[in-house]
């Protein structure tokens, strides 16, 4: 197949979204955006994301998306979630003769959407979230699943980077965190030392003792008695 210029295009630049100063939303959007653009005769798209056990439409390109999802999520199928959880493409040629999901078929009929197209993001054994596309026509999606996977292909790895990417901010977050608990413990430790003539061990389980007996974090014991010691007021374990 030939793909349009201006489609691979689209992909490239979408490949080369920089994560560090876009959120994972925002680089959603630009998907189902991309897919309405790029893809003949889809009408609408939404990513259908999973928080804990709720199904959600994070981004969409029309308000009807999220109210045609809406059927599935209350029911617990439909093609969407089912995309998600299995990993499967899933398409509907016709609303109005689907019977796999009923309720979800009526849904988008009563939307004027008359086929669908679900497809998993996923890279590697990992399912990061479903693509939905919507169209006014029947059979809109058959017979083009190859542009189609190549899309979702490039969505993926997208999504994939931005993932990757605020994990490993979270992780630099927490280390940070880490780094400056450590640091006002060792502060507390001093403290306590000279107030009580005691070892580094002894005044970390002074620390540890307190921080149990109240049942509130080290770190936080820790930053009192520092702050306690830094106004004068003569803070003790």
């Amino acid at each position: 197949m030939q793909y349009p210029a201006e489609f691979v295009e689209q992909l490239l630049g979408l490949a080369r979204l920089e994560v560090d100063d876009r959120s994972l939303l925002a680089l959603l959007q630009r998907v189902a955006d991309l897919a309405v653009d790029q893809l003949d005769g889809c009408d609408m798209a939404g990513v259908t994301l999973v928080r804990g056990e709720t199904p959600t439409t994070a981004v969409f390109t029309e308000a009807a998306a999220p109210e045609i999802d809406q059927a599935q999520y209350e029911t617990g199928r439909g093609p969407c979630v089912d995309a998600y959880r299995t990993g499967e493409i899933l398409r509907i040629d016709d609303t109005l003769a689907d019977v796999r999901w009923p309720e979800f078929a009526a849904s988008a009929a009563e939307h004027g959407v008359r086929s669908t197209l679900s497809l998993p993001l996923h890279t590697g054994d990992a399912v990061l979230g479903a693509l939905n596309l919507y169209s006014r026509s029947t059979r809109t999606f058959e017979g083009n699943d190859q542009i189609v996977s190549v899309f979702v292909a490039q969505a993926a790895t997208s999504l994939a980077n931005s993932h990757a990417y605020w994990a490993a901010q979270m992780l630099s977050e927490q280390l940070q965190e880490a780094l400056e608990s450590r640091a006002v413990i060792e502060q507390a430790k001093g403290v306590l030392m000279v107030e009580h003539g005691c070892d580094p061990d002894a005044a970390f389980e002074m620390l540890r003792v307190r921080s149990q007996h109240e049942n509130r974090k080290l770190r936080v014991i820790a930053a009192e008695i520092v702050e306690g010691a830094m106004g004068g007021s003569g803070a003790s374990g």
